[in-house]
């Protein structure tokens, strides 16, 4: 992508740049914009619709607020590219999402223009929010800006965020970001002449001189109310927001620079709390796109010139398409069941229920504690919920989880998708912690499938039960385990031994079961496949116990509180203190990169286990000697 094809672009080094540039020359650099990052994006894969219809919005905000003084808090973070690009990071954009490269969401550490690190929604307005009022608090001279989308306003985070915002007298501007036209379209030149007259100066001082006035003749004060109010709902759908406290301008459209920069200048000199509605279309100029943005929101490397091709099919499920085809089998023979996503019914593979079974399929929007206590409401009903989430997006509902499903002990299954590392998202979206804060709770039980055979089996151990269950498995395939058609269990809360050797026992918990089976070949371990965290085998932990020397676990998640420390709490318990090498993630936050390139970093791939296990008992493993035997 040599700069000569994007001489404009070239110029923008920061937006102090892009501030001197000449107004006229703003709609010319966009479409340079919007070529640069469509080519980008089709060389690296990201997110793509939804930056696509960001790309005039983003120049606009640059152009009018003194950027990084004035904040700027995205929210979803993956509407960002051109951000990153127009704020001194288009260099780097071929490494994004990375190891080592750009992340695919802000973040603080990453550049000052990224004034909160977001991936995950509904954040940007208590964030800004809380900038806004902090900077009233300094008296610093700052406009703080959230630019919220792409479905966040249904989680109930953002409305208690607007519900504190406009009683707060402060420089703070929300952009909601319609870009599926959920609340309604433009309406061309007069809806832009209209939005425009709103902000203006003149307008706002006669809107308040008018109230003053009129405020001695009560009727005369509420004719213009409501004349006021009525001219407003002709285009605008004002009167939500406006009883939160904001004062409403829009809709507008987002892709018209003529209409976004001088709506943006006026409000910028307004007082209190604004709210401001932009339209725009994902994958807006790139028509492949527009057609189809759901396939568009996250590719992978594609030629723009032809678009997506089908995928040859894969030479093993994923893990998510597992879990969708158990969901259907199991739904086809039990009417009680029923799907519940948060917003993710691509991600967690519900497509095939959702057609199948459309009455018993739910997608509650970006509303995680929803999600759950709606599970829990419908269980209290006879029914068998299911709920489809992300590990990293549980998090979110850990309240509900324990309040409305664990105390009243009511059969919700959890079905966990991304548990563990995810690669390309990064830290916001890896699965890592779900064994620490769902092991501790009573009444749940957890699951780690090693494999997909194992994860169906799992799930449907999971769905037999009469109380919660938490089933994760990971990103992505397995290690290519046959998956058999039936519906039947695994025993409730037992392992197998895969392995036996001598001396030294590795107990996996999930997938990393089978670079421990290839670590054992070289050390002459033993090997347990424990499939629970909770709960444990304990009659077979006793056993390899009494049977060996050192133990040690291993597991794609924190090792801090996680499974290996379930079994140092229940050996403790039981008077057997054997050694103990607790293997898994470390107490950081992992960023982005390959996920087999993580693990080995981190020591979890087969040699790596290897060199942790000889460096902490060199003694036994100098003593064993290669066996092959290998149980199962």
């Amino acid at each position: 992508m040599p700069d000569t094809d994007y001489p404009l672009l070239q110029q923008i080094r920061d937006p102090s740049d892009l501030r001197r540039m000449p107004r006229g020359q703003l709609g010319a650099l966009a479409a340079q914009l919007r070529a640069f990052l469509l080519d980008s994006v089709s060389r690296t894969g990201g997110h793509l619709s939804s930056n696509l219809g960001t790309v005039e919005l983003t120049v606009a905000l640059h152009y009018v607020f003194n950027t990084p003084h004035d904040r700027l808090v995205w929210d979803v973070g993956h509407q960002t590219y051109p951000h990153k690009i127009l704020t001194g990071r288009r260099d780097r954009m071929a490494s994004l999402r990375q190891f080592g490269g750009l992340s695919g969401f802000p973040q603080r550490a990453e550049s000052a223009y990224d004034a909160f690190g977001t991936a995950h929604s509904s954040t940007s307005i208590s964030a800004a929010l809380g900038m806004a009022v902090a900077s009233k608090i300094r008296g610093d001279d700052r406009h703080s800006v959230a630019i919220i989308g792409d479905g966040a306003l249904t989680a109930g985070m953002a409305f208690e965020a607007l519900n504190n915002a406009g009683v707060a007298d402060c420089k703070l501007l929300v952009i909601l970001n319609d870009n599926d036209m959920s609340i309604s379209p433009p309406v061309g030149a007069l809806n832009r002449y209209l939005a425009q007259l709103m902000t203006g100066q003149f307008y706002s001082a006669a809107k308040q001189v008018g109230k003053t006035v009129l405020k001695g003749a009560p009727p005369l004060f509420e004719l213009a109310k409501r004349f006021e109010e009525h001219a407003k709902g002709m285009v605008v759908p004002a009167t939500l927001f406006e009883k939160f406290g904001f004062n409403y301008t829009g809709p507008i459209d987002g892709h018209d620079l003529d209409s976004l920069i001088p709506t943006l200048e006026n409000i910028r000199h307004l007082d209190g709390p604004q709210f401001l509605h932009v339209v725009t279309k994902k994958g807006q100029g790139y028509k492949l796109a527009e057609a189809d943005p759901v396939a568009y929101h996250g590719p992978g490397k594609f030629d723009p010139a032809v678009g997506l091709q089908k995928a040859a099919t894969p030479a093993k499920p994923t893990f998510t398409q597992v879990f969708g085809q158990w969901l259907c089998d199991m739904a086809a023979q039990d009417q009680r069941l029923v799907g519940i996503t948060p917003a993710m019914r691509e991600g967690s593979g519900l497509v095939e229920f959702e057609k199948r079974f459309p009455d018993r399929y739910f997608d509650v929007g970006i509303a995680e504690q929803h999600a759950v206590t709606f599970a829990a409401g419908m269980a209290c009903e006879g029914m068998k919920p299911v709920v489809a989430i992300y590990s990293t997006f549980l998090q979110r509902a850990y309240d509900q989880l324990i309040h409305d499903v664990a105390i009243q002990n009511l059969p919700v299954v959890f079905a966990l998708d991304r548990a563990g590392l995810v690669g390309a998202d990064g830290a916001t979206h890896a699965g890592n912690y779900d064994i620490p804060y769902l092991r501790c709770i009573p009444n749940l039980s957890l699951a780690c499938p090693a494999d997909e055979k194992e994860c169906r089996q799992l799930l449907s151990s999971a769905y037999e039960q009469d109380h919660p269950v938490a089933v994760r498995y990971p990103r992505g395939a397995g290690a290519g385990v046959a998956v058999e058609p039936g519906l039947a269990g695994l025993p409730y809360g037992k392992g197998e031994i895969r392995r036996t050797g001598r001396g030294i026992a590795i107990l996996a918990f999930g997938t990393l079961l089978y670079p421990a089976l290839a670590a054992a070949q070289q050390i002459d371990a033993t090997v347990v496949n424990m499939r629970w965290v909770k709960p444990l085998d304990q009659a077979l932990l006793r056993q390899i116990a009494e049977q060996h020397a050192v133990l040690v676990t291993i597991e794609e998640g924190a090792v801090m509180g996680g499974a290996g420390s379930a079994v140092d709490e229940f050996l403790q318990s039981i008077g057997q203190l054997r050694p103990l090498l607790q293997l898994g993630l470390p107490d950081q936050f992992i960023e982005h990169g390959d996920p087999a390139r993580l693990l080995a970093l981190h020591g979890l791939d087969a040699d790596g286990i290897v060199q942790s296990i000889r460096r902490r008992f060199p003694e036994l493993v100098e003593a064993a000697r290669p066996s092959l035997k290998v149980v199962g």
